[in-house]
């Protein structure tokens, strides 16, 4: 990785159009492809790319790095009817919040081109979408995880970790696809799950005049893209399926000790979770 490095970014939403941010911000030649020519537009009027369109072959051929920021299976479409445009050599990724229903798709279907597919994901993001909200601030102090099989190189392993200290991210994870999507899983996708679920538990409005700063901390994530976490649930079901029954089994013991008037259950619970919730603490 260095500033000849062309970089191609397939999809100017958040991730996406950040990504161009912090990489142009920091020197490196950036160009982008989005079906939405406004999301170009803007990109290059405010130099977050060189260059843009909705479709470029040219563009395509000419990059050495690719990072697609499209919903995962849009992104298998795409390279389905397009991976012939990239050029030998040219490594690609993603930031896809699963992994196992498509990294095997994507390596097979870029096999014969020459070309290699190394997953990775930024464990980072807002409640907001668009290249208009472009950032880099997001990226410090967030985690980023590489998620390589059997046929990826280690050259190719080094240059995401490479990427990922460029964009000052603070610390860097090697999962497997499978240990990756079994955290997610909890770690993100169960606790979108509990924010949906406390918003549609209840419709009284009047709850904004009285509500303090745990519920607005606990639902925050509940303002949400529809169309791509629905398909991010469902490409991982089972993993998110099990969260939610280990999820709901903890809450019952909570449950049943307020049935049982268990005062000594319920500060152990309390205990533990202070004790847990001190892992995460910066």
């Amino acid at each position: 990785m260095n500033k000849d490095t062309k970089f191609l970014i397939i999809g100017l939403g958040l991730m996406g159009g950040s990504y161009a941010y912090a990489l142009s911000k920091r020197g490196y030649h950036v160009s982008a492809l989005d079906i939405n020519p406004d999301a170009t537009t803007y990109a290059k009027k405010h130099h977050i790319i060189e260059a843009g369109a909705v479709f470029d072959e040219e563009l395509i051929h000419q990059a050495d790095v690719v990072f697609f920021g499209l919903y995962p299976n849009t992104m298998i479409e795409w390279i389905q009817s397009y991976h012939h445009h990239f050029k030998s050599g040219c490594l690609i990724s993603d930031v896809a919040g699963v992994k196992c229903s498509i990294v095997e798709q994507c390596q097979a279907l870029l096999k014969e081109d020459d070309v290699e597919f190394i997953a990775s994901h930024p464990m980072a993001g807002k409640e907001v979408s668009g290249v208009t909200y472009a950032n880099d601030e997001m990226f410090r102090q967030a985690n980023f995880i590489i998620t390589p099989t059997d046929a990826n190189t280690k050259e190719a392993i080094d240059f995401l970790k490479t990427f990922a200290q460029e964009l000052e991210f603070a610390n860097i994870s090697i999962l497997t696809p499978q240990k990756h999507d079994e955290m997610i899983g909890y770690v993100s996708q169960l606790t979108h799950a509990i924010a949906i679920s406390l918003m549609n538990a209840n419709d009284n409005k009047e709850l904004v005049h009285y509500t303090g700063d745990s519920f607005r901390d606990l639902t925050r994530i509940a303002r949400i893209n529809e169309k791509l976490w629905s398909e991010l649930f469902l490409l991982n079901k089972e993993n998110l399926i099990r969260e939610i029954d280990d999820f709901e089994a903890a809450l019952n013991i909570l449950k049943h000790a307020l049935i049982k008037q268990d005062e000594e259950c319920l500060q152990s619970l309390m205990i533990q979770s202070t004790t847990r919730r001190k892992w995460f603490d910066k």
